[in-house]
């Protein structure tokens, strides 16, 4: 299938299921697949550096508020909808991800790690500190009263959003893994020095995944204060984003873009039932107990074990 037959499904299914979910009477549906969607979002975003280029990115957090900051501050100064903070905060995410791409790109290994972790930490003593969008009080970001094209909430309408983000971002990973910028990232990530040695243009590749992955990561947050109606630094700067957005992809697998998407839905439907049955506490937990289980039994996810599986029969 070709990526732009792939997108035209893509999109097409991502309508159907926004349209037809709407007669769903559950309202608490909206929220969980609100949530489990931007996981989606966020794991394939991260496996574009990530996985495709083999750089571990603990920074996503930082993009992820970077992208709900720029909705807070467009409210606050024009009242901005949706249809404006979501590009707005996907370029300037991007711009961010370019950035943190040049400045660190050139490190490797644990040493990128640590440099995109420290760029969280200095967003979030910026943003701490940014008394115009609410500082550490935090902010209210206020859902409009009426929701367009007759929806009977504005949930309704973020779900259908997020479902479109999560395949606009599917459809981009996909056509990365196809294109010779995915190739290029493939040979980094095997081997940097021989990709290099061969002429691949590794700096630049690296830059444009950083800055396609935090855009993709800024996306997911636009979307954060008008769900919550409010936000502060500690709730876009979770632990939980950095961590989700990891493990999801190392489940259900790096090397292709539905991995992400198996591992999100997976991970994250079983979140939301735990956090429905017993408590919000053990995500975290449950997170780290099924990711020590995926590296000792299938180190490359679902994905990889359902090739070693099958490709032997």
């Amino acid at each position: 299938m070709s990526n732009r037959t792939f997108a035209l499904v893509a999109f097409a299914v991502a309508l159907a299921i926004a349209a037809g979910c709407q007669f769903i009477p559950n309202e608490y549906f909206f929220s969980a697949a609100y949530t489990v969607l931007l996981y989606v979002v966020l794991a394939t975003a991260w496996n574009i550096l990530g996985g495709y280029t083999g750089y571990v990115n603990f920074g996503s957090a930082a993009f992820f508020a970077i992208g709900a900051y720029t909705t807070v501050a467009l409210y606050y100064a024009f009242k901005a909808p949706l249809l404006i903070t979501v590009p707005a905060g996907m370029a300037v995410a991007g711009l961010a991800g370019l950035g943190l791409g040049y400045l660190t790109l050139r490190l490797r290994g644990v040493f990128f790690a640590i440099a995109s972790l420290a760029l969280a930490v200095v967003l979030y003593i910026c943003v701490v500190n940014w008394d115009f969008v609410g500082g550490a009080r935090g902010a209210y970001v206020l859902q409009p009263e009426e929701t367009p094209f007759g929806l009977p909430r504005f949930i309704h309408l973020l779900f259908a959003v997020k479902v479109l983000m999560a395949a606009a971002a599917l459809v981009v990973a996909r056509a990365i893994e196809t294109s010779t910028l995915g190739r290029g990232l493939a040979a980094i990530r095997d081997d940097e020095a021989a990709a290099e040695a061969a002429g691949v243009p590794t700096l630049r590749l690296k830059i444009i995944s950083a800055g396609v992955s935090g855009a993709l990561m800024g996306m997911a947050g636009t979307t954060f204060p008008y769900y919550l109606s409010y936000i502060e630094p500690s709730s876009a700067f979770s632990l939980s984003y950095a961590v989700n957005s990891i493990a999801m992809p190392l489940i259900g697998g790096t090397m292709t873009w539905v991995g992400p998407l198996i591992g999100a839905v997976l991970l994250g439907s079983v979140q939301q039932l735990v956090q429905v049955t017993i408590s919000s506490a053990w995500n975290l937990l449950i997170v780290g107990v099924l990711l020590v289980a995926f590296v000792i039994i299938a180190p490359n996810g679902l994905v990889g074990l359902w090739h070693r599986l099958f490709s032997k029969r």
